[in-house]
């Protein structure tokens, strides 16, 4: 038939899911347009009928059907091909990288750079992701998010199959994340935890999350490392639960809100003096499985305003350890 592709799977593409290889490959083409197709067996691997939970392995064929291949080699998305960037933006970019191998790369990502696009986001990291290919052929992944007002330790997959490697990892809990946070006040307890439900609540222009019986289970460990008598108080956040602004939530309802955090927190989470009005939240480190084996601890340097906060509070990072969390 004419317009039939038929594609070799490779390498990086073992293992997973065929509507999974479809969603990287056709992305325009729509889950109901692929579910009409293969259940006609227009869609074959090795020339068998198949389903799109089947599990694909490099070297095997997959018969693509005329209506994929027109519908999604279009120019509508050449439209989508990131935008070129000047050679300033590149070494910028390159300049957050704070690890490097064959299979992972971590940036630090600034405070006010949103992770993935969305209303009003003309930039953000996943639009800036092939000023890291560097010599690879594949243009990074991201495999998990920051807010866009939290800075620090971001994970990137630098093939298809080490991003699907660390998403896994993130998806059943096998990471170690760590935040560090300046909060309004000091808690009295050194260490404790929080346990909250917590729902979205949508207000047009302002979405957030609130305390609610039916919303969903969240749960963050947290350590007082230092007090600035009793105006700040330096702490270290463990989630073990990724909900939403979960941190942000979680210090409010403490009566302690991040510095900076005025959703949540209101006029108390802004301090006077030398203190930044911004968000003052940092992913410091990840500890997370290596796609290639072993395990892998990402640490990154405090943003610059939080770092000057930290300065002017008298908080001393260079000797600080991390606590150990149950």
């Amino acid at each position: 038939m004419s317009g039939v592709k038929n594609i070799e799977i490779t390498n990086d593409d073992h293992g997973i899911r065929l509507d999974r290889w479809f969603k990287r490959h056709y992305p325009y083409a729509s889950f109901g347009q692929l579910q009409k197709v293969m259940r006609k067996g227009e869609v074959r691997l090795d020339g068998k009928r198949v389903k799109g939970n089947e599990r694909i392995e490099a070297g095997q064929v997959v018969r693509i059907p005329p209506t994929v291949v027109t519908e999604s080699d279009t120019p509508q998305q050449q439209k989508q091909e990131p935008k070129k960037l000047s050679i300033d933006e590149i070494k910028e970019v390159q300049s957050w990288v704070i690890y490097k191998d064959d299979a992972v790369i971590a940036i630090n990502k600034p405070a006010g750079l949103a992770t993935q696009g969305g209303t009003g986001q003309n930039r953000h990291v996943d639009g800036l992701l092939h000023a890291l290919k560097f010599d690879s052929a594949h243009r990074p992944r991201l495999v998990h998010r920051l807010d866009k007002d939290t800075s620090g330790t971001l994970l990137l997959g630098r093939s298809p199959n080490a991003a699907a490697a660390l998403a896994k990892a993130f998806q059943t809990k096998d990471t170690d994340k760590r935040y560090w946070a300046l909060v309004a006040g000091a808690p009295q307890n050194l260490d404790g935890r929080v346990i909250l439900k917590m729902d979205k609540l949508a207000i047009k222009g302002n979405e957030r999350m609130v305390v609610s019986d039916s919303g969903k289970h969240s749960l963050t460990d947290y350590s007082v490392i230092e007090r600035a008598s009793g105006a700040a108080a330096w702490l270290a956040l463990k989630p073990h639960t990724g909900r939403t602004h979960q941190l942000r939530l979680h210090c409010a309802e403490m009566g302690h809100p991040i510095v900076g955090d005025g959703k949540y927190g209101g006029p108390a989470s802004f301090l006077t003096g030398a203190i930044s009005r911004k968000l003052h939240l940092h992913s410091r480190f990840i500890t997370f499985p290596h796609p290639d084996g072993g395990e892998l601890t990402v640490t990154s340097p405090l943003s610059e305003h939080m770092a000057a906060s930290f300065d002017f509070l008298g908080f001393d990072v260079k000797s600080y350890e991390d606590p150990d969390f149950e």
